[in-house]
């Protein structure tokens, strides 16, 4: 439909505020505090004009509160008419008098509430969590106290409050330059993130549009939660089914993109009994993409119903899924369904990508995976002119940050601001509590930093080569490459001390090699603990993802004297069957290693005896193997150990060839073994080579699987699990130069 106008006649202040006030008299009104520096026109009104007052307070905090009335229409009359002046002037008084009574009453309302929040401390709790629906009574509590739409208001003029909404967070929250877009998120983070606290409680919860449809008794039972409820004038309408009542019914609504009207259905996880509605809405809208923000339980809590086959073909009312390939990666995975209408021949390709890396509880501690997963949908998506359809379990908290930082990615292409406050407010009138908690609101401010931050480091890998050369010409005839650049952008990491409690711990000092390589308390490798022992649970050691498998890898320091026996340790509790050694015992003179395997008779480490079975020479590595026992129940498994023996005690080897053949070795032995524990890697601090072993590994793979290659937001995430990986500039172009040298052995390829 035609888009309305929404401007500001004019502004007042208390002491300015006028007895009466002509709409469309033409005149400008200055600004007052805090709008400095505007002019408002008072315009003539041509023919008809919908009016909202809304009246700003501020309280003892300096905290904006507003409050707005029911936008009312008045139709202006055109025609000629002959009327006396008295008669106009007493229509006019008419109309504005019922203005001005209104405005008075906003005002009674906004000085109670400045009254209210003086003696009140305000509350910083996020919107209510979702409550199952038949579960207690104080979800109908709930319900009842959420204000309905105001009759004047119907879903035939459902654009109308979007547009609305728009203004006040244009007034009061503006877009963000991207230059300026780090320091102002800085601003918001300080003092224990108030400013994000008064920011993000400001937005306007949407709770006043009508859900009578989701209030039905025929469609109570659809909705997962009581007081997540689909909007009326947003809601998807499914075609009707002849003698279903509700039939049209399910809880979803269309948001918008960037530039993109309903460019999104967010919706809650179905039901078993809404299974048959999602595919059907699935099939309607021409939906191509499914996005899953939930694991199926959490906690030992149901929060999605599995609504797909596991294998073959399932029918789900109409529908016929069936699943043609599944991809599981470390922090997501990719379905392919075709689905078809039972009967007839068409048959549509769907993409089912679940993002499982979301922690059960809170937010990501870093956005890297995130923006890699955004980034693939979007690759994935068959058709951008059709809604991608987003859930979670209630489809409003890690649906809407999916959305709004999706739409924020694509706005970012075309424009030097960024607007999150303006845009999760637009999407709180579609769908309600989009975006659910503070947090959430932070991980999206977050999330975008990194993305402003990084910039666009993917590349086709059939354009590395020129990728590559671009990188390593010097910038505007200065001596600094983009290379160089990009490697020192990855510095950006800090981690502060309280990341590293374990490790710094006074019991556990003497076992790191290094004081400034520890291991994340969040991502360390913990040890059985022994009694009587403090730390006897330590060990600096790091679990890391692979590419396809969550903690397919252990980086870890290379030995001490006083660690070997929790080496062997580690080896068997976590189940590891390869060790990738990636240094000499001693290099430069100094000790890199210990001595931590047997050589030519069985030793015992702590509970474990290590026999030597066998010693192969290659070119590139020496592959040892040993039989590891626990003496405490006679357990025995067989380790293989791979040293790779050409690496330079300086630099870099000069070719990456070499190191490339060594990394399918050791994988493809894993394969063979068939065992499930992760490969410990490690060199003399557990960053540097084995950083560069790690990141080889994921992006070669990733080559093979997708085509694409990012060296930099692997290294990226690498650090977020292990601080300092891949830890100079020459490894890190070493990292490049050999996923090339890796391509130009496929002609279809580079």
């Amino acid at each position: 439909g035609r888009r309305e106008c929404c401007y500001t006649a004019a502004v007042f202040n208390e002491s300015q505020l006028p007895e009466m006030f002509i709409l469309g008299d033409g005149k400008q009104t200055h600004d007052w505090e805090p709008f400095s520096g505007r002019i408002y026109n008072n315009s003539p009104i041509l023919n008809t004009i919908k009016v909202k007052l809304v009246s700003w307070g501020f309280n003892s905090k300096k905290e904006n509160l507003t409050t707005s009335s029911p936008t009312i229409q008045i139709h202006i009359q055109t025609k000629l008419v002959q009327t006396s002046n008295e008669e106009t002037f007493n229509k006019l008084l008419w109309i504005f008098g019922i203005i001005f009574l209104l405005f008075i009453i906003l005002i009674i309302v906004i000085l109670f509430s400045l009254k209210f929040n003086r003696t009140k401390k305000k509350s910083l709790t996020p919107p209510p969590e979702c409550v199952p629906f038949d579960l207690t009574p104080k979800v109908l509590t709930m319900e009842m106290q959420m204000p309905i739409l105001p009759s004047t208001i119907t879903p035939a003029s459902s654009g109308e409050p979007v547009e609305i909404r728009r203004i006040q967070p244009i007034t009061n929250y503006p877009p963000i330059p991207i230059e300026e877009f780090a320091t102002h998120l800085e601003h918001l983070k300080a003092v224990d993130n108030y400013k994000f606290s008064q920011e993000y409680e400001s937005i306007d919860p949407g709770e006043q549009f009508s859900w009578e449809n989701s209030k039905l008794e025929c469609n109570k039972t659809k909705n997962r939660y009581a007081n997540v409820v689909a909007y009326d004038h947003s809601r998807v309408i499914l075609r009707r089914i002849d003698g279903i009542i509700g039939s049209d019914y399910i809880n979803a609504n269309y948001l918008d993109g960037y530039r993109k009207p309903n460019a999104y259905v967010a919706t809650q996880g179905p039901l078993p009994n809404t299974f048959a509605d999602f595919w059907r809405m699935i099939w309607e809208t021409n939906s191509t993409c499914i996005v899953m923000m939930t694991k199926l339980e959490e906690r030992n809590r149901l929060k999605c119903d599995q609504y797909w086959p596991s294998r073959g073909t399932e029918t789900y009312g109409s529908i016929q899924v069936t699943l043609t390939d599944f991809i599981e990666l470390a922090s997501y995975s990719i379905r392919t369904f075709t689905i078809a209408w039972s009967g007839h021949p068409e048959k549509r390709e769907v993409r089912h990508c679940q993002f499982t890396a979301w922690p059960d509880h809170g937010i990501l501690e870093h956005a890297t995976s995130f923006l890699m997963f955004v980034r693939r949908v979007k690759t994935l998506q068959l058709s951008d002119t059709t809604p991608i359809v987003v859930h979670c379990s209630a489809g409003v908290g890690r649906t809407g940050c999916f959305i709004v930082i999706d739409a924020l990615l694509e706005r970012l292409k075309y424009e030097k601001t960024i607007d999150i406050y303006g845009h999760v407010t637009l999407l709180r009138a579609q769908r309600n509590y989009i975006v659910q908690t503070e947090e959430q609101y932070i991980f999206i401010y977050e999330a975008i930093n990194e993305a402003i931050q990084s910039g666009q480091t993917e590349v086709a890998a059939r354009n590395l080569l020129t990728h590559l050369q671009r990188l390593l010409q010097p910038i505007n005839d200065s001596s600094l490459t983009e290379m160089e650049l990009e490697f020192k952008r990855l510095a950006n990491i800090k981690a502060q001390p309280s990341k590293f409690i374990s490790a710094n711990n006074p019991s556990n000092k003497f076992k790191n090699r290094l004081v400034n390589i520890l291991p994340y308390e969040n991502t360390r490798v913990c040890l059985s603990p022994i009694r009587g022992i403090d730390g006897s649970d330590y060990i600096n050691a790091s679990y890391i993802d692979g590419y396809r498998f969550k903690n397919g890898y252990i980086a870890t320091q290379g030995p001490l004297n006083e660690t070997i026996d929790d080496f062997w340790r580690m080896i068997w509790e976590h189940n590891v069957t390869i060790i990738v050694m990636l240094t000499k015992l001693k290099e430069m003179g100094r000790e890199k290693c210990a001595q931590y395997w047997p050589i030519d008779r069985s030793i015992r480490y702590g509970y474990f005896i290590v026999d030597p079975l066998g010693e192969y020479h290659m070119s590139q590595y020496l592959l040892s193997e040993f039989k590891l026992t626990d003496t405490r129940d006679g357990q025995s498994r067989t380790i293989r150990h791979f040293l790779y023996t050409e690496w330079p005690e300086q630099g870099v080897p000069k070719v990456g060839e070499g190191f490339i053949d060594f990394i399918g070795q050791v994988h493809k032995t894993k394969e063979g073994f068939g065992q499930d524990g992760p490969i410990v890697v490690h060199c003399s601090a557990g960053v540097g080579r084995t950083g560069v072993f790690l990141t080889l590994s994921i992006v070669l793979e990733r080559i093979r699987y997708e085509g694409v290659i990012d060296v930099f937001q692997t290294v990226k995430l690498l650090r977020t699990q292990r601080p300092a990986l891949v830890q100079t500039e020459d490894q890190y172009q070493f990292c490049y130069r050999s996923a090339l040298e890796y391509l130009s052995s496929f002609d279809n390829l580079i």
